[in-house]
């Protein structure tokens, strides 16, 4: 299979990032390059990802599927306790 055409890319790293990055490629046994692109990859899928809930997100709330505030303020109270409340639900459309 043919390898992906690649381009370089210079970024300036404060001293001491830098630094963490050169220690976890000798750990990892890895070539900073490897490291560095790993990171962009995982950072830019979640990106995308909360980009895409935004996006959903907005959506919903266009279309009027919206959940009353103190409903999610007693509903995250809940949260972590021995009787949690259910997930609320969006509000019946007016």
């Amino acid at each position: 299979m043919p390898e992906k055409p690649t381009r370089v890319v210079t970024a300036h790293l404060p001293e001491d990032l830098a630094k963490r990055l050169d220690e976890y490629a000798q750990r990892q046994e890895r070539s900073k390059g490897w490291i560095v692109k790993q990171a962009l990859t995982d950072w830019i899928s979640q990106e995308d990802e909360w980009d895409r809930m935004t996006r959903e997100g907005l959506a919903a709330a266009d279309a009027g599927q919206l959940v009353d505030h103190v409903r999610v303020e007693a509903w995250a109270k809940g949260l972590g306790t021995d009787a949690p409340l259910p997930l609320p639900l969006p509000l019946p459309k007016p």
